[in-house]
């Protein structure tokens, strides 16, 4: 019988390791790279790495080929979170349970180091050991690049920045539904889809499994934000390593702020419901991916 907490410390305990082993053919003792290593070794959730290497394994690919994709992963959400902490964006003190990059280094340094992590997960992408169980040239090189498409549209202008971009613009504005949904599928989805999408290319998913996929990274990816916003009314810092009200301190669009905290709890049932009927395709090998789905909508940081 599958171990839904048992898989997520086992995978946990790999990504963090080989994010260790990656961090280490760099000189550590320069403060950008203490910056890095500071911000990407600080704890985490790791879902997104997790939800490739699942996605993978749901199509029977092999780990030594996703787990570079997944650190690389990794390492563009650390990014994004250090990015999103700065005083000219949330300008949050706390992130997973420590002072978040700029506090406990400096502004620039934390800018600095963003922008190295961002870099450095492209380096690993293009790297030709990342798809070593590949053994047509061909085939890998086209893989390579289609995983590159995927994470650099999800990332970028297409995807998590423009996301980001809404959200600020968006403080002390009203949105509807419709637009709150837009700007969350960018800023929070985006990335939790191509997390999906890559795993499953690299192990080579067929286009109606992909197509199944694809959906159920969407459905989750909402799913994990709008539970993201009720942690920010109900949740306990303590439990979430960083701070609760920020959204209503900042007068930010939230699914509980439109909708109501009940209204927004039934809705994130409803989508993680569908996206679990999406993987009735899929054997027992899919069933990480069950588990992460139920792992979402119970989570409490």
């Amino acid at each position: 019988m599958f171990n839904f907490k048992e898989y997520l410390v086992e995978k946990q305990e790999i990504i963090n390791n080989s994010l260790v082993n990656l961090l280490d053919t760099f000189p550590l003792y320069s403060r950008l790279m203490q910056a890095v290593k500071y911000s990407l070794m600080a704890g985490g959730k790791r879902v997104r790495p997790i939800l490739c290497i699942a996605a993978c394994e749901a199509v029977h690919g092999e780990l030594q080929n996703v787990l570079p994709i997944a650190c690389a992963i990794e390492m563009i959400h650390t990014y994004s979170l250090i990015h999103d902490d700065l005083p000219a964006m949330d300008n949050d003190n706390l992130r997973r349970g420590k002072p978040t990059c700029h506090i406990q280094f400096d502004e620039a340094t934390a800018i600095l180091a963003g922008d190295a992590l961002l870099t450095l997960a492209f380096q690993i992408l293009s790297s030709a050991d990342s798809f070593q169980g590949h053994h047509n040239e061909d085939h890998n090189a086209v893989t390579r690049l289609t995983i590159i498409k995927i994470l650099s549209d999800a990332a970028g202008c297409n995807g998590m920045v423009e996301g980001q971009m809404l959200d600020i613009s968006s403080e002390a504005k009203l949105l509807d539904l419709d637009k709150l949904e837009h700007m969350h599928s960018l800023k929070t989805g985006a990335l939790i889809e191509a997390s999906v999408c890559a795993g499953a290319i690299s192990g080579g998913c067929n286009a109606k499994k992909l197509e199944h996929l694809s959906s159920y990274a969407k459905k989750t990816g909402l799913a994990f934000q709008i539970i993201d916003d009720i942690l920010d009314v109900e949740g306990d810092p303590l439990v979430m390593g960083k701070c609760a009200g920020t959204d209503e301190n900042r007068n930010k669009n939230t699914y509980p702020s439109l909708m109501g905290l009940k209204n927004s709890k039934i809705l994130a049932e409803k989508l993680i419901s569908d996206a679990l009927n999406l993987l009735d395709i899929f054997d027992n090998s899919a069933d990480p991916l069950r588990g992460i789905a139920g792992y979402i909508i119970d989570r409490n940081r």
